[in-house]
């Protein structure tokens, strides 16, 4: 696909998916077989569900049977949110991201797995898990130390986060029976 055909695309779809208070992620054209394959990744803060994605998908069709800028061949429209192995390349990623594991490519060489605190304007603060038992260090990282990053699968957080909801429990019921004695 042209840059052209691309930034048309663009700027053609792009209000129609902000009109639903979404972002417009990514707009690819492929092709497959004598078809080609036009998908669109949607997000927003929330997440996307399904019916956001089916609506986006009506609304998008009927904008392009009235143009063309899909051209006359035949295409397949997709509309999807992202997959959870996207990079991070957008501040509003990096935003959706706080509480969850990424692991950044360092710019000076490296990589680094940690935990998002909090996201500003300049950069990420991060709780660097301990290793063998140490407690998590606090560790300050600037957007541009990062030359990629993304969100690491955890199939064990929950139970991590049952476990530590279930510290903090005992430790208040332990702090309100102290006041009452």
């Amino acid at each position: 696909m042209s840059t052209t055909q691309s930034e048309r695309l663009r700027e053609l779809l792009a209000p129609l998916v902000s009109a639903r208070e979404l972002d417009l992620e990514e707009i690819e054209v492929t092709t497959a077989g004598k078809r080609r394959v036009l998908r669109i990744v949607v997000d927003s803060d929330a997440g996307v569900e399904l019916d956001e994605c089916a609506e986006v998908s009506r609304a998008v069709s009927e904008k392009l049977d009235e143009t063309d800028a899909m051209g006359g061949a035949p295409y397949v429209l997709e509309v999807t949110s992202p997959g959870a192995d996207r990079p991070l390349t957008e501040h509003r990623h990096y935003v959706r991201a706080t509480g969850r594991l990424i692991k950044a490519q360092l710019a000076e060489g490296g990589e680094l797995v940690a935990r998002i605190i909090a996201v500003d304007d300049e950069g990420l603060d991060l709780e660097v898990p301990g290793v063998k038992g140490r407690k998590p260090t606090s560790r300050r990282l600037a957007f541009g130390e990062i030359a990629k990053a993304r969100v690491e699968i955890e199939f064990n957080r929950k139970a991590a986060e049952k476990t530590a909801d279930a510290a903090a429990q005992a430790a208040d019921e332990t702090d309100e029976s102290q006041e009452e004695a």
